[in-house]
């Protein structure tokens, strides 16, 4: 059996009791970065045979991990939070279902939840994006695609890229409202909140930050009549047209049926 296990993301005391039975009794523990799992378990006195597992290496040693877990239990682990969660884990999850292979994952730490409860932004529907690309021009272009999304969205970001990347958000969403945390759970755990603007004020580029950003609140306008006029003369049914526009504008149906009726009136008429 393998084992998703997760662990702390700065505070050794967030590690689960059930975590903690699964290292004591597995054969063997895959991990991002030996040198820190050493350290995380002999935090807890315990002492199990590492094997490396990272994002240099995921695919091909998915593959052994599926092979040794048919005679050895094995725990799987990243340095910190959920493994699979911009972190290795996520291929070999793949892998296993595919092999019809049953795993377990473990319920636990996890830097996007912690961050976006303590953003106080809507938390109904939200996005975790992870890393945007490093390169600030497909940077950009990443964002525009996000620009109107009504949802709250959570990325992850290095340090000596924070204040280029909430520039870049400023330029693409406008000064929306945002949290920046920074090394959660850890001694200097600090949350920077207000407009994307003030933060980039105040915020120190030390540390692993989470970014919640507010979603689009702005009212877009929808030609309804053009658009379903658009669809319609490009060989599309009344009905598909129908649905078509509300799934872009995320108007009820109902609404875009009553427009489409209209339009079906004056073709008649």
């Amino acid at each position: 059996m393998i084992y998703f296990c997760p662990t702390p993301i700065g505070n050794l005391s967030d590690i689960t009791m059930r975590t903690l039975e699964v290292f004591e009794k597995v054969d063997l523990i895959a991990c991002e970065d030996t040198r820190v799992t050493m350290k995380l378990l002999s935090h807890f006195n315990i002492k199990k045979q590492l094997i490396a597992y990272h994002k240099f290496n995921e695919r091909e040693k998915a593959e052994e991990l599926i092979e040794l877990s048919k005679e050895k239990d094995i725990a799987l682990v990243s340095d910190a939070g959920m493994p699979g969660i911009s972190d290795p884990g996520a291929v070999l999850a793949n892998e296993l279902i595919k092999s019809g292979v049953e795993f377990n994952v473990l319920p636990g730490a996890n830097a996007a939840t912690v961050a976006l409860i303590n953003s106080g932004l809507n938390t109904d529907h939200f996005l975790f994006y992870g890393f945007l690309n490093s390169k600030s021009s497909a940077r950009l272009k990443e964002l525009d695609t996000l620009k109107s999304f009504p949802y709250t969205m959570i990325f992850y970001e290095a340090p000596h890229r924070i204040l280029k990347v909430l520039e870049d958000m400023k330029t693409v969403f406008g000064d929306r409202n945002v949290s920046v945390s920074r090394e959660l759970t850890k001694m200097y755990e600090t949350t920077y909140r207000g407009k994307i603007s003030e933060v980039i004020e105040n915020v120190h580029e030390k540390g692993e930050f989470v970014i919640v950003v507010e979603g689009n609140t702005e009212e877009e306008e929808f030609d309804i009549k053009a658009l379903l006029i658009e669809k319609i003369s490009n060989g599309v049914k009344l009905s598909h047209a129908v649905k078509q526009v509300s799934a872009e504008t995320r108007i009820n149906k109902n609404e875009i049926y009553k427009i489409s009726l209209e339009l079906k009136e004056t073709e008649n008429a």
